[in-house]
């Protein structure tokens, strides 16, 4: 797919630096993996969470929202009136155990595993690091009020995860950018940015693009006029991103174990989980044999 016209250097030449800690390649999942890899999302059914819950309600000021788009997550969930996870402090009841890999993307995780250790080194790389956990953000535009509003962005952030992330991308292309963090509200300085194709794989790590700075997607493209699985009601995806971050095997909790409050807020999410899903109809059963 051919690059737009840019002023200054291209982005492709960008790509093509050796960036340390950066690795990107645009062609690593096969036609026969991406194909079962949509075959298998087209069996999800996403869930829309809200920002907050009973016990975690909105700061002073603010409202129950929901989120920009539907998500998904294997491995561990990280629901976001949990507050995700953020260590050192921010790991109880953070992650909760959620389903495995299916076996396509288990294949696709082992090799960047592999990839990864040859990358990183020393604290890079911390001691039991693995990709266990994946998020899947749908990327498109969302009904509202009768109307389709475009949703295909992520704003400034970082991943809190330890060691090197991941991401594998579907459909439409995305302009991720690196931006410095320096200071509070002047975070515009853009260090790195690529474009993130179908079919590609993206892996970072290290101070300089976990620590130092903070990332975003600065828009989805349409040309293609995709459509992607699974089917929802108010909600057209284009682009699917799958995450995969490292959260130590001790910070993962079963659902039974979290705490009571815990349980409460996310209760009726895994409750829909459940309704199509046998991993989590386990786990709510295993809640109520104690």
């Amino acid at each position: 797919m051919a690059l737009p016209p840019r002023h200054g250097r291209s982005l492709v030449h960008k790509a093509r630096q050796r960036t340390p800690g950066h690795h990107y390649n645009a062609s690593f999942l096969s036609s026969a993996d991406r194909a079962s890899i949509l075959e298998w999302l087209g069996t999800l059914h996403p869930l829309w969470e809200q920002r907050y819950s009973a016990h975690f309600p909105p700061p002073p000021g603010q409202s129950q929202r929901r989120l920009l788009r539907p998500v998904y997550w294997l491995g561990n969930w990280q629901f976001a009136c949990l507050d995700y996870y953020r260590p050192p402090k921010g790991v109880k009841d953070r992650c909760v155990k959620a389903e495995p890999f299916p076996a396509v993307l288990q294949r696709q995780v082992d090799k960047v595993e592999e990839l990864a250790r040859r990358m990183f080194r020393g604290p890079d790389m911390p001691t039991g690091w693995h990709l266990n956990t994946c998020l899947v953000n749908f990327y498109g535009s969302r009904l509202e009020d009768g109307h389709w509003v475009d949703t295909a962005r992520v704003g400034e952030h970082k991943d809190f995860e330890p060691g090197p992330v991941a991401s594998l991308s579907l459909g439409e292309r995305a302009l991720l950018q690196f931006v410095t963090s320096s200071r509070p509200g002047e975070r515009d300085e853009v260090v790195l940015e690529q474009w993130l194709d179908d079919g590609a794989l993206q892996l970072f790590g290290g101070a300089r693009w976990k620590d130092q700075t903070f990332h975003r997607v600065q828009r989805v493209d349409t040309r293609a006029g995709l459509l992607l699985p699974p089917e929802l009601p108010d909600f057209r995806t284009r682009r699917i991103n799958l995450t995969f971050r490292y959260v130590p095997d001790a910070h993962v909790t079963p659902f039974a174990l979290l705490s009571a409050e815990a349980r409460e807020d996310v209760r009726g999410y895994m409750e829909t989980l459940a309704s199509h899903s046998a991993f989590f109809r386990a786990e709510l059963a295993r809640e109520k044999r104690g």
